[in-house]
């Protein structure tokens, strides 16, 4: 049941038009070039998404074009978090969520509750879903650190299955991989330690450079998976620069530019979010036109 979350998911980005709407061919020839680079799963409505500027009526549209692009080819994890638990549990009733293999959730941002808070917080969504659920662990964004101790310790409950961890310090990956029942998954949520975490144990990544480097990206994972960590860690190497330039101004301007100058989409953002600089642009475009 949840192996098809080895290996690489990518967070999908929404392309906007210029006037602010979505662009579903857009998304449309994003989803497919995700597809044709052989990931393994899709990420929908994740922080990349920009989801907290998208409103109910377009989440709903455009749950509804992913899934029918997709057309069942891959599976499919939706984002469904924040820091309103009763608000949360109330999307998890109004979403049509049949087309989706498991949840991934946000520990809760701006509130900054404690440890205990956040297993409560948990525990109610667990309690509520039969669906698999993913935790998400991104201090830099939500100002609040799961610990090891509360992951594993929510590890035990029914439906959690797995960890997002993006906590960007590698120790406490390593204290949730030692000490993990067998069959919990810690997925990497930062693109440039993802390979050393397949290497100590990990099962993947939920990936946001994989979108613009499908192939490249999910076959270093798979590499990684099998073993063969020195040719994985070439390709690593190789990406380095571009997952540097990805995050330098921000998520999702850099990887909104990245999928423009591939042509996949352009790279309109919602404010307060706005696109890379010229300077950081030039990088990208010689990076990907060396």
């Amino acid at each position: 049941m949840k192996g098809f979350l080895r290996g690489t998911g990518v967070a999908l980005a929404t392309p906007f038009n210029e006037d602010g709407s979505i662009d579903y061919p857009g998304i449309t020839s994003l989803v497919n070039f995700c597809i044709e680079g052989k990931v393994e799963y899709l990420v929908v409505l994740g922080t990349t998404a920009e989801s907290v500027t998208l409103a109910k009526e377009e989440k709903k549209n455009l749950i509804a074009h992913i899934v029918k692009v997709n057309n069942k080819r891959l599976p499919l994890v939706i984002g469904i978090g924040g820091n309103n638990t009763a608000a949360i549990l109330k999307e998890m009733e109004e979403t049509d969520l049949s087309d989706f293999s498991a949840i991934l959730s946000v520990v809760p941002m701006y509130n900054k509750p404690n440890q205990e808070g956040i297993f409560q917080h948990y525990k109610i969504i667990n309690d509520h879903t039969s669906l698999p659920i993913v935790l998400y662990n991104v201090p830099s964004r939500t100002g609040t650190n799961m610990t090891a101790e509360t992951t594993l310790r929510l590890a035990q409950l029914d439906n959690i299955i797995g960890i997002k961890e993006a906590v960007g310090d590698f120790s406490q990956v390593l204290n949730i991989l030692k000490d993990k029942p067998r069959d919990f998954l810690v997925i990497s949520g930062d693109d440039t330690l993802a390979l050393p975490a397949v290497a100590a144990g990990g099962d993947g990544v939920i990936s946001v450079i994989g979108q613009g480097f499908p192939e490249e990206f999910s076959e270093m994972i798979r590499l990684g998976l099998s073993g063969e960590t020195k040719k994985a860690y070439q390709i690593l190497y190789e990406l380095l620069p571009v997952i540097a330039y990805a995050f330098k101004e921000g998520n999702p301007a850099g990887i909104k530019n990245i999928l423009k100058v591939k042509g996949i989409c352009d790279d309109h953002l919602r404010l307060p979010l706005v696109p890379v600089s010229k300077d950081l642009a030039k990088k990208i475009k010689e990076y990907i036109e060396d």
